[in-house]
């Protein structure tokens, strides 16, 4: 049993924290991503120009974590204006779908990797 934990734990590690489009503003979800048969998990921030409902997003990264042993819940969602001239990330808004995401969550998620930029989040609808 100890062997199949730690593999998960492996696994919810090589899973990116952050992967988000690079310019623009977009939707966001803050997803809860879960080893299967373990309490090992984390959360990660998914967000691209793409998608035209939070869902979409969701849909695409529970179909790619799924196959890894993996139990995704969105825990909300937003939006995020990506100024990568400025090296500035900004949070805000919430999704019709899944409500509004914790946005100091996400922001503390986002300060992790892009760490040279300014990342602010707010309630605004826009």
């Amino acid at each position: 049993m100890h062997a199949v934990t730690l593999a998960m734990a492996e696994a919810l590690a090589k899973i990116p924290d952050v992967e988000i489009d690079p310019e623009g503003t977009f939707k966001y979800i803050l997803v809860r991503v879960k080893a299967k048969d373990s309490d090992a998990h984390k959360d990660i921030v998914r967000g691209t120009k793409s998608a035209e409902y939070h869902n979409h997003i969701f849909e695409k990264v529970n179909a790619a974590l799924e196959p890894l042993g993996m139990e995704c819940k969105c825990l909300g969602g937003g939006k995020i204006e990506h100024n990568n001239t400025e090296k500035k990330l900004r949070v805000f808004g919430e999704s019709t779908a899944f409500g509004k995401a914790d946005h100091s969550v996400s922001v503390e998620k986002l300060k992790i990797v892009f760490c040279d930029y300014e990342v602010t989040w707010s309630d605004d609808k826009k």
